[in-house]
C-alpha cells in the first residue's frame, strides 16, 4: 500500500466534468500536497457525505485543512495519518455552445391556432457552480463524468422547460420565429432554477431556429395573404378598373359586361362610371361640368348647346378640329 504524497489532476479531455481521484490500494499521508488549479474545485467525500472543498490553490493537508473530514473520522486532537477518502476533482470552467432539440414536438397553446406541434433547436452553455452539489446529485460513484454524460440528462430538463417557456412568453406561434431572442431570455430564466438543483449554472440557452407543422404554416400563409388583400382592397380596385377600362376602351360594346363583372366584386357602380368616361371619351359641359353622353349637342345638366359648327359654312366640327374639313376655314 502506498502512501499519497502529491494530489492533482491534469484534464485529459476538454469535455471532462468530473474526476474521482484513484486511491485504490493508496491512502493519505499527513502533509500531502493537494494543488488545485485554475477552474478546479476539490470535493472530499467520507463513506458517501461530503466533507472538505477546496478551490484553486496549493494546500498542504493537515488537521487545519481538513477541518470538517477531522470531525467526521473524530480525530479529537491530531492528524490521523495515514487515512482514506474519496476525492473527486471538478472542471468549474464554461462548458460552450453544446447543442440542444426537442426529439419530439412540443404542444404549445395559441389564442388564434389552437394547440400547436413546436420544434426548437439551438445552442447552450453551462458550467459547474455548486460542485458538492453537483457530485451529489449527478455524478454519484462513477470515476469520471463527461459533457456527453450531462447532455443526455440536460434534453429531458430542456424538454419540460421548453414547453413552459414557449407557453408563458406570450409570443403568437406565427411570429416565434421573429422574436428568437426574446423566447431564449424566457427560456434561460424558466431552465435557470432546474439547472441550479443539479449545482449547475446555465450561463446562456439560445433558440436558432423554430420550425411548425406544414399544414400550420401553410394557414399561416394564407392569412397573410388575406391580410394584405384587406389592407390593399382599394388598390386592387382600382387595378381592377383601369383593367377594364382598357379593355372597354377597345371595344365599347364590352362596356355592359364588364360593369356586370364589377357588380359581382363590390365596385359595379364606380367601375359603371369609369367604363362610361372611358367609352364617351370624359366629355364634359363647358358650361357646368357635367359629364354628357358620347353623341350629346346639348348639356343634360344646363342645356347649354355643345356643337362645335363652322362660323363660315355651319357644317358641325368634331370636338378636336382645327380646320373645316367643308370649306377649309381654320377655327
Amino acid at each position: 500500500m502506498a502512501l499519497l504524497n502529491v494530489i492533482e489532476w491534469v484534464e485529459r479531455s476538454p469535455d471532462e466534468i468530473l474526476y474521482k481521484y484513484d486511491t485504490h490500494k493508496n491512502i493519505v499521508k499527513r502533509w500531502s500536497k493537494l494543488t488545485v488549479r485554475e477552474g478546479q474545485t476539490v470535493v472530499f467525500l467520507d463513506k458517501g457525505r461530503v466533507a472538505d472543498v477546496f478551490g484553486p490553490g496549493m494546500y498542504s493537508l493537515d488537521t487545519d485543512t481538513l477541518p470538517i473530514l477531522t470531525a467526521l473520522l473524530s480525530w479529537a486532537y491530531a492528524f490521523e495519518s495515514p487515512f482514506k477518502s474519496d476525492i473527486y476533482f471538478v472542471s468549474t470552467r464554461l462548458f460552450i455552445n453544446h447543442k440542444w432539440g426537442t426529439a419530439t414536438p412540443v404542444i404549445v397553446q395559441d389564442k388564434n391556432l389552437g394547440a400547436v406541434r413546436v420544434r426548437g433547436y439551438g445552442t447552450y452553455s453551462f458550467r459547474v457552480s455548486d460542485a458538492p452539489a453537483f457530485v451529489k446529485e449527478l455524478s454519484g460513484a462513477r470515476p469520471s463524468f463527461t459533457t456527453a454524460d450531462v447532455e443526455d440528462y440536460i434534453r429531458s430538463v430542456v424538454v419540460m422547460g421548453i414547453s413552459d417557456a414557449l407557453g408563458s412568453s406570450g409570443i403568437p406561434v406565427a411570429e416565434m420565429s421573429a422574436n428568437l431572442m426574446e423566447l431564449s431570455s424566457v427560456a434561460l430564466k424558466s431552465l435557470s432554477p432546474r439547472f441550479a438543483s443539479l449545482g449547475l449554472e446555465l450561463a446562456s440557452f439560445n433558440f436558432e431556429s423554430v420550425s411548425l407543422p406544414p399544414e400550420v404554416e401553410k394557414a399561416i400563409d394564407e392569412n397573410v395573404r388575406l391580410g394584405v388583400l384587406r389592407d390593399n382592397a382599394e388598390l386592387y380596385a382600382h387595378i381592377a378598373r383601369a383593367d377594364a377600362m382598357k379593355e372597354a376602351a377597345k371595344n365599347p360594346g364590352m362596356a355592359g359586361s364588364f360593369v356586370g363583372a364589377g357588380v359581382g366584386l363590390g365596385i359595379g357602380a364606380d367601375l359603371g362610371r369609369s367604363l362610361g368616361e372611358a367609352v364617351t371619351g370624359g366629355a364634359k359641359c363647358a358650361l357646368c361640368g357635367a359629364q354628357m353622353p358620347a353623341n350629346a349637342r346639348f348639356c343634360p345638366e344646363c342645356g347649354a348647346s355643345v356643337r362645335r359648327v363652322c362660323p363660315e359654312c355651319g357644317t358641325e366640327l368634331s370636338a378636336s378640329a382645327k380646320f373645316c374639313p367643308k370649306c377649309g376655314k381654320k377655327i
